[in-house]
């Protein structure tokens, strides 16, 4: 059995590894008076830490100090509750993407959730969500509380009461969400991931209609509605479905609802990488016959237009007319 001072002594290397592990560089006066022990013990700290396999650096200087660099091995880590479900987090979005590294984030996430402690762990078996779409950016910031309320409410299939804060972005379903929001009452169904942002995906029993929300701008509001029994969403797959919204598909059907066809008078392997789900047909060394959908006319002639270069409108008229439309406010534009 552990004596008293062993104990103490364990409990004094992890504070101390938790501060080398917060700030790249700290004075030995520092960690000594944060520790409350004499130089002496503190050198002795740092060997143990040493033999653990943990690279602490003695630095040289007047008052001298000490830096956890890396090492050749990958030694045990020391985090706290956030970070540890902020891993947990992370790990299970890697899963969810499919991504090269899903197989080993399922194993990273199973090691994980064994070693944490049983209130983190019913954290993290409540957090349930869908990644999808990985991104290329940082999305908005997300408060892990609130995700857990969303996620339990799921989960308890309860009716999710909450505050919706006004942004000036267009919602997936192509309406913005500008002005003052009223209070909302969703049956949730899904929390998505999506090019590093969250969503909330749950049918408004209000206006008879599935609809998407920013977890970022929602504030939960206690208790909870009523119990629920979930619908079935249509097409069955919460990222096609989200896809679909955000091509401005109210009806969650897949296809966009302004499709046209062109030809780009540049080759066919300098358009491919850009247009996404839309296809590319070599018509030559220098030309090409591109179809490609979008959520406007608008939207589609602008696309289009961003590859600079001639452009030929083969199919429908609408995407003629909007051209037109985008010559005379690029023309205005350059009046000034």
């Amino acid at each position: 059995m552990p004596t008293s001072s062993s104990a103490q002594t364990s409990g004094r290397l992890l504070t101390l590894l938790s501060l080398l592990q917060a700030r790249r560089d700290w004075s030995g006066l520092a960690l000594s008076e944060r520790l409350g022990v004499s130089d002496r013990t503190l050198r002795r700290d740092v060997d143990r830490l040493r033999e653990l396999g943990y690279p602490v650096r003695a630095l040289m200087g007047p008052a001298g100090g000490y830096r956890l660099d890396a090492g050749s091995q990958l030694p045990p880590l020391l985090l706290d509750d956030e970070q540890a479900v902020a891993v947990a987090v992370a790990l299970r979005a890697a899963v969810g993407t499919g991504a090269e590294v899903a197989e080993g984030a399922a194993r990273a996430l199973t090691t994980l959730r064994q070693v944490l402690p049983t209130r983190l762990r019913q954290r993290v078996d409540a957090l349930d969500f869908t990644a999808v779409v990985p991104g290329d950016g940082a999305g908005a910031a997300v408060d892990p509380g609130v995700v857990l309320a969303i996620t339990a409410a799921i989960r308890a299939r309860e009716e999710l009461r909450f505050d919706y804060e006004p942004g000036t972005d267009p919602a997936p379903d192509g309406r913005g969400s500008s002005g003052p929001q009223p209070r909302r009452r969703v049956q949730p169904h899904h929390v998505v991931v999506r090019a590093g942002r969250w969503y909330l995906v749950g049918w408004s029993a209000e206006r008879e209609d599935w609809r998407v929300y920013r977890v970022d701008r929602i504030r939960p509001r206690t208790p909870n509605g009523p119990r629920f029994t979930p619908r079935e969403l249509p097409g069955g797959d919460v990222g096609a479905f989200l896809d679909a919204r955000f091509r401005g598909a109210a009806d969650g059907s897949t296809g966009w609802p302004c499709r046209g066809t062109v030809v780009l008078d540049l080759p066919a392997s300098e358009v491919v990488p850009f247009v996404g789900d839309g296809t590319v047909e070599p018509l030559g060394e220098d030309r090409c016959r591109v179809t490609l959908g979008s959520w406007s006319w608008a939207g589609l002639a602008a696309t289009l237009a961003r590859f600079d270069a001639d452009v030929e409108v083969l199919d429908p008229p609408e995407l003629r007319e909007a051209f037109a439309d985008l010559a005379s406010r690029a023309a205005r534009a350059a009046d000034g």
